[in-house]
């Protein structure tokens, strides 16, 4: 099988650091010891695609609160030649027209995704906007408004992979036995043991007033929500499952920020080199650290 890679641009996805991440898995992971595999915010889902190429896990689940992005994985492990054909559809009618006219399309199709709310379980016409969206919008961003309103603008791109079908279907059979819920993070307790790998990716803590970017449901995850997640980390430390999170580095901006040294005191806090993708500013899209805080030292 080719290499399989995330379905969606995703704003903190993890793909460029799957080389320094990497070093950082258990070693019960790499010798075959762990029997399951959890991942509470999935996201773009790089590190969870990344381990179910490389290991041999019995489970693996993945939750997010982002329903549509839940709906796409459910419709790509179920449904994925539905998707490709609509995709396909989208993706002749779009690049075949000039740029004001792609925009124009990109707004009614926008309009009809913030038109109804998902209800099914599995709904490949939501999946097919989602995925057009991402692929086509600014940055490809995926942000809504208070109102739970996607509100991303048109990307002007020259020549968009809208529907990349051979990675689709490589990646439907990659995660044919991963379950895969909507809801919060809290909702993977009852599933995880000391035979359990976790790897959480919530969104990150802002580095400045301005450069949080959280709103990947209507909902913000703001310093309280961070400290909850550090108490639960806690929790399932106690549980002897091995655990690994990522977060911002506030030192990149103030040297005496100790937020994360406090909240996860007795923990191992590591520092990973990452490139900061989605800035307004290009001159703001250069190398930074961030956190990789593990309950297990390698």
């Amino acid at each position: 099988m080719d290499v399989v890679r995330p379905f969606v641009k995703w704003a903190g996805g993890k793909g460029s650091l799957i080389p320094q991440i990497t070093k950082y898995y258990p070693f019960e992971l790499k010798n075959g010891r762990i029997e399951r595999y959890v991942e509470p915010f999935v996201g773009g889902g790089a590190v969870l695609i990344d381990i179910l190429q490389k290991y041999e896990v019995q489970e693996a689940y993945a939750f997010d609160i982002n329903k549509d992005l839940i709906n796409c994985y459910n419709v790509i492990k179920f449904n994925v030649e539905d998707l490709i054909q609509k995709l396909e559809k989208k993706e002749k009618e779009f690049l075949s027209l000039d740029n004001e006219k792609r925009k124009n399309y990109f707004y009614d199709v926008r309009e009809e995704y913030n038109s109804y709310i998902l209800e099914a379980e599995s709904n490949v016409k939501r999946a097919s906007e989602f995925i057009f969206l991402n692929r086509t919008c600014f940055n490809g961003l995926y942000r809504v408004n208070r109102n739970g309103k996607f509100n991303v603008p048109f990307g002007k791109y020259k020549n968009p992979t809208i529907c990349d079908s051979s990675n689709l279907r490589n990646l439907s059979k990659l995660i044919k036995d991963v379950l895969f819920e909507y809801g919060d993070y809290k909702k993977s307790e009852e599933i995880i043991d000391r035979n359990t790998f976790v790897y959480f990716d919530p969104p990150y803590r802002p580095l400045s007033d301005t450069s949080g970017f959280t709103s990947y449901t209507k909902e913000d995850f703001n310093d309280e929500k961070q400290k909850e997640l550090a108490e639960y980390f806690n929790l399932l430390s106690t549980r002897n499952a091995k655990l690994m999170l990522s977060n911002s580095n506030p030192k990149n901006v103030n040297e005496n920020d100790n937020f994360f040294e406090d909240i996860y005191r007795g923990f191992n806090i590591n520092e990973v080199s990452a490139k900061r993708m989605i800035n307004s500013n290009s001159e703001g899209r250069g190398e930074i650290s961030e956190l990789l805080i593990t309950n297990y030292e390698e």
